[in-house]
């Protein structure tokens, strides 16, 4: 065999048009087939427990091996389909195929529910027929659901703000112990990021509002100064037990807010601040004017965050109350008209309304991300 034959049959095989045809049918078949085998598994795993023995454990690992192995040969045979492309086209399409099934998913499990949900406030309340805006006129007509809305503005104006307060006097102490003393203090107070919320608000209702002086840390000390005990969580006046179950979501939030503020204000250049103190500032003025205007994305940032959890919270409703006591919140009365009044059509109204309270909050957020990154 010639030195010219010897390379030719090792070369790999030519495009045609610069495209390997094989390929393109190879990889676009398999990609088509793993997506419709993998969407089988799970529709299985949905409607046909039976087939599985009715045992969850293994319904939990088959659903594990079909999402990851079906992801992971999907991809493959992407990759084969677009090596089979003409190099041009491939490079140019390479971005947008792979980022392609990510925001199908998205899309099957955010955008298409929301637009059932959509439709379904426009049903009755077994979704069985459309009665236009009567969910809405019946909503708004709800002397609840107006409680709702004034408790979760109530959230809104302490929770967010208390939060950004709260982390922020917690990083600006933190940052003055010493390094050992600083990863103590910060681990402490984050710790309450690592607990549930039906966890942490059985630990206050238990430990520091129950009604029992003998138990209740909050009693203990009202009675030790001559009080009388209380059943806190059921004291509605002035809406001290909305303020009581506030505190909850601060103390647990308070290390998120910390986390990250610590990190801006780290990030203030040290000259900056001895610029300000040469200037003849004092530590109030530093702080004020030169601290917070280097932090304030940041502490933005926080803000939204906690500002659209608020939005959401229930857990902490629905396990010290359930929304008695004139507590509930929007996501706690969508709750109780879903499950408990099997009033779908209601249901999806109140989350159509929450959509429309979030999105502005949203758009905000994206735009100040934008702003932050062109910087």
């Amino acid at each position: 065999m010639t030195a010219a034959t010897a390379t030719a049959a090792e070369s790999p095989p030519k495009k045609v048009g610069g495209a390997r045809p094989l390929r393109l049918v190879v990889g676009l078949v398999g990609a088509i087939v793993v997506a419709w085998a993998a969407g089988n598994v799970f529709l299985a795993l949905a409607y046909y427990p039976e087939w599985f023995f009715d045992n969850r454990l293994l319904m939990a690992v088959v659903g594990m091996i079909a999402g990851v192995g079906g992801a992971a040969l999907l991809f493959y045979c992407v990759n084969v389909f677009i090596e089979g492309m003409p190099q041009r086209l491939s490079e140019g399409v390479i971005p947008y195929i792979f980022v392609l099934p990510s925001f199908a998913l998205l899309g099957l499990v955010l955008v298409y529910p929301t637009l059932q949900t959509i439709n379904y406030s426009f049903a009755n309340q077994d979704s069985t027929a459309y009665v236009g805006f009567d969910n809405y006129v019946a909503i708004f007509g709800s002397s609840e659901f107006w409680l709702s809305i004034t408790n979760n503005a109530l959230w809104l104006i302490v929770v967010p703000a208390l939060t950004v307060v709260v982390g922020l006097v917690v990083a600006l102490f933190a940052d003055r112990l010493s390094a050992q003393g600083e990863k103590v203090a910060k681990a402490f107070i984050f710790l309450p990021m690592a607990i549930s919320f039906v966890a942490a608000s059985t630990i206050w209702a238990i430990q520091i509002y129950d009604a029992d002086s003998e138990i209740g840390l909050l009693n203990a000390i009202v009675t030790g100064l001559g009080g009388e005990a209380q059943n806190w969580l059921r004291l509605d006046t002035l809406r001290l037990n909305s303020f009581l179950m506030m505190v909850i979501l601060i103390w647990m939030q308070a290390g998120f807010a910390m986390i990250l503020l610590s990190g801006g204000i780290k990030a203030v250049p040290e000259e900056t601040l001895e610029a300000a103190r040469i200037d003849g500032a004092n530590e109030v003025q530093v702080f004020f004017q030169v601290i917070i205007p280097q932090i304030k994305g940041t502490m933005i940032t926080v803000f939204i965050t906690v500002t659209i959890l608020v939005l959401k919270v229930f857990d902490i409703i629905y396990v010290l109350l359930n929304g008695q006591a004139s507590s509930n919140v929007i996501a706690n009365l969508f709750f109780q008209e879903l499950f408990t009044f099997q009033r779908a059509g209601n249901a999806s109204a109140i989350v159509v309304v929450l959509l429309i309270l979030v999105t502005p909050i949203l758009i905000y957020q994206v735009r100040h991300y934008r702003k932050e990154a062109a910087r």
